[in-house]
């Protein structure tokens, strides 16, 4: 499958895709609301202690080729991105997603799906959120989420696509040094450790 240009909509489809699949959890890797449970339980139920250690461990892991290599997943993804883009953006969904089921949001829930996307392009993402109404530094409740309309979350998803286009067109967003191909076509590298971090103190600052 030819890898084309980059697009907005190629993006959106690939978050759907990694999102989805999050919370499915791909082959041999678990899903969110397990990998929230197995923390909170190993945290006994403590939320806060329980995403510490969580952003620690992904921190840690993502930082070794052999992570990205593991997502073999990923060659069954709907369109053609660079196997670099598509893995770290599953990687950093997932991460977000983790730390919004931790802290008991109803991630089947359309607003509290563009919330995570949102949280990928950190404090821009914020940004958007705001000017959509969502007070960010407070629980939100299930009615203040139902509250936002249907097409106020589709301008914020486009807005985040094209972020994430702009910031996967700047040097080191990957650490494209690093790229080893293996079996299957999968491209194995690490994740920017600090953009992984200010995407997951953006989550928690989000997902309050």
């Amino acid at each position: 499958m030819k890898i084309g240009l980059l697009t907005s909509d190629k993006v959106m489809t690939v978050l759907d895709w990694c999102y989805e699949q999050s919370l499915n959890g791909l082959p041999a890797m678990p899903s969110v609301s397990e990998i929230a449970e197995r923390y909170l339980d190993k945290h006994h139920q403590n939320p806060e202690a329980a995403i510490k250690a969580f952003v620690r461990w992904q921190h840690a892991k993502v930082g070794t080729t052999g992570f990205l290599t593991g997502l073999g997943g990923l060659i069954t993804l709907p369109v053609a991105v660079p196997a670099d883009v598509s893995s770290v953006l599953y990687v950093q969904t997932r991460m977000i997603a983790v730390i919004a089921s931790i802290r008991d949001y109803d991630l089947n829930d359309d607003q509290v799906k563009t919330f995570v996307y949102a949280c990928l392009v950190g404090q821009s993402g914020v940004d958007l959120l705001k000017n959509a109404g969502v007070k960010i530094g407070q629980k939100l409740t299930v009615q203040m989420i139902k509250q936002i309309p249907k097409q106020v979350l589709l301008a914020i998803n486009k807005k985040v696509g094209l972020r994430l286009v702009t910031k996967f067109g700047q040097k080191g967003v990957v650490n494209l040094g690093k790229l080893v191909p293996v079996v299957g076509g999968v491209i194995g590298g690490t994740v920017n450790m600090g953009s992984n971090l200010v995407i997951a103190k953006t989550a928690k600052k989000v997902f309050i």
